[in-house]
């Protein structure tokens, strides 16, 4: 694989042991590469609540998005500490958010602009795992959620596959007349579903999502 763009707040030579990601677009053509920088004990010890700062560069290595996400609890059992993303394009400038709504048994967010405006929702089912067969699908729906304008899914990839390795696949789906900001959350958001569903990774592990 191509080397990974270099960590902002590590050695150089240590790219592989961050989480590192391939961004596709639906005729498989990689157009992003996102590498997330947190700690190595944040991984082990947070897990999937932990905080980081996921870097996306273009396929010249130039960072065009940054999501920046505080350590928030993982629990729908605790409405105090609701997971929350910022979406910045470019890096240092916000054009958006995504925040959970609380809800005793679905995960659901709500999609803010850059002026912390709501703008869509976003809801996942009650059980956020593919164990058992089929796809993970969280819909994104308008503010009174009455109309679907798009998914975000975590495909199926086979039971050997999901057993025994950390690697997943993701698809984003949105209208082509969609805010061009607004799908630069959605990534956001991909990002954020992906930490909710992975499992604690040892320090030397990685996982790759292909989102188209």
């Amino acid at each position: 694989m191509p080397a990974p763009p270099p960590l902002l707040n590590g050695p150089p030579g240590l790219e592989y042991l961050s989480q590192v990601y391939e961004i596709k677009n639906s005729f498989g053509q990689r157009i992003y590469f996102a590498a997330e920088d947190s700690h190595f004990c944040s991984r082990n010890c947070c897990g999937p609540s932990r905080p980081f700062t996921l870097r996306i560069t273009d396929n010249l290595g130039q960072e065009v998005i940054t999501v920046e996400r505080p350590l928030r609890c993982s629990s729908c059992c605790c409405p105090c500490c609701l997971q929350e993303i910022e979406i910045q394009a470019p890096p240092g400038v916000p054009i958006g958010y995504v925040t959970q709504t609380w809800y005793p048994y679905l995960k659901k967010f709500t999609i803010q602009n850059q002026k912390g405006e709501d703008v869509l929702k976003m809801s996942g089912p009650c059980i956020m795992c593919s164990c058992c067969g089929g796809d993970v699908d969280f819909e994104i729906t308008s503010l009174d959620e009455q109309i679907v304008v798009g998914r975000i899914s975590k495909h199926w990839t086979g039971i050997l596959r999901e057993a025994f390795t950390d690697a997943d696949n993701f698809g984003i789906y949105f209208p082509r007349n969609l805010d061009v900001k607004m799908k630069a959350v959605l990534i956001g958001a991909c990002f954020l579903i992906v930490s909710l569903l992975l499992l604690i990774l040892v320090t030397d592990g990685f996982s790759r999502s292909i989102l188209k």
